[in-house]
């Protein structure tokens, strides 16, 4: 099957998943894009340039059964501006995130304008598909609360039909080498995110702060960043007080290094209170660190089934105290030798259908099942 794969924003999570599904896809791929500069010129120009693209290929003789987009493209007036000969190709749309929820640090940033693209988005696709089920009753959710704000004539019923033509497909993650055997030191603890206020770093500093008046000897490693001109005043007294038990800080320029920094890492933390899906835990646990989230967003239905035997699981309550309770626990486990209690492969257990074995097939399927017209099932 031929695929068109159209994406405004090819950068980050954005383009590995391009990247890693069509590098195991058995379907042939055409792909427009454009680079990750300015999101919101991106949302609001694309459809005009990439429009025009696509009608160049198609008058070049290309052809395609099926297309497929995210939610940086507005689907709707994409698929106006096509030649007929286009407009009746099927359309999948992959939700990474959404405006409508995503945070912003004031609410004077919120722009209603594409909210309501990412609904019309929803609405033109043939099937919607979002990387968590925590994120489609979210967007499902916050979408019937926002038309009905409209002083008339509210699409209630075409909203609501979009669960019927939804269904959840968690992006692939890259394979880890095995771990080689552990180094002795103190507890090495990672926290991988952005460094912005919705990924609550105060939390994880407090929890360190807690960690070390308790007497726990530990390294730590805060990867990810942002912009320099906006980082928290929080990362600055961190790096301050942690001293010598920093391992790694800041933004890793090289895949390469930031494989070497997750198979080092003996626990890997997150404290967000805003994620869609949580990429960054699922690779760090398919690297072997265990993984410890807090009991909220997409983190149950991704670590809530599996546990090692005899702990408590990788979930934990979501502030500061609990999170430097689980910490202390998880310390005195490796130092008695045995951070697993007993099986050591748990946490790659947990997160093996989330690879790039599975998760290949499965898109491609679901693909096959839209080009098909078959109907969705709810997952």
């Amino acid at each position: 099957m031929k695929v068109l794969a159209i994406e405004p924003y090819y950068g980050g999570s954005h383009a590995a998943f391009l990247e890693g599904w069509i590098a195991r896809s058995k379907h042939s791929w055409t792909v427009m894009q454009l680079p990750p500069n300015k999101w919101k010129w991106r949302m609001r120009h694309a459809p005009i340039t990439l429009s025009g693209a696509a009608t160049e290929l198609a008058d070049a003789g290309a052809s395609w059964d099926i297309m497929l987009c995210s939610d940086m493209l507005g689907l709707a007036e994409f698929r106006g501006m096509l030649p007929a000969s286009l407009r009746g190709i099927p359309a999948v749309a992959y939700f990474h995130e959404n405006q409508l929820t995503y945070p912003v640090a004031h609410r004077s940033e919120f722009d209603y304008h594409f909210a309501f693209s990412n609904m019309m988005t929803a609405l033109a696709a043939h099937s919607v598909w979002f990387n968590s089920e925590f994120h489609r009753e979210s967007f499902i959710t916050a979408s019937l609360e926002f038309i009905r704000r409209m002083p008339d004539y509210q699409p209630v019923a075409e909203i609501e039909g979009i669960m019927a033509k939804s269904r959840v497909l968690y992006p692939g993650v890259e394979e880890f080498p095995k771990r080689e055997e552990r180094h002795p030191g103190p507890i090495r603890i990672l926290w991988s995110a952005r460094w912005e206020y919705d990924k609550d770093p105060k939390s994880f500093f407090r929890a360190l702060k807690l960690l070390h008046r308790a007497g726990v000897d530990f390294e730590v490693s805060v990867i990810g960043g942002g912009n320099a001109r906006e980082i928290m005043p929080a990362f600055g007294e961190a790096r301050g007080w942690l001293g010598e038990r920093v391992r790694h800080w800041g933004y890793l320029s090289t895949r390469e290094e930031y494989r070497r920094v997750l198979l080092e890492a003996d626990v890997a933390v997150s404290t967000a209170q805003h994620e869609f899906y949580g990429i960054a835990m699922v690779e760090a646990a398919a690297a072997g660190a265990y993984p410890l989230v807090p009991d909220r967003l997409a983190y149950p239905e991704l670590f809530g089934r599996d546990a090692a035997p005899g702990s408590q699981g990788f979930l934990y309550e979501g502030d500061a105290k609990h999170l430097a309770d689980r910490l202390c626990e998880l310390n005195g486990l490796l130092v008695a030798g045995d951070l697993w209690s007993g099986d050591p492969d748990c946490g790659i257990r947990a997160v093996g259908s989330l690879g790039w074995k599975a998760a290949a097939p499965a898109l491609d399927r679901a693909l096959d099942a839209v080009a098909d017209g078959e109907a969705l099932s709810n997952r």
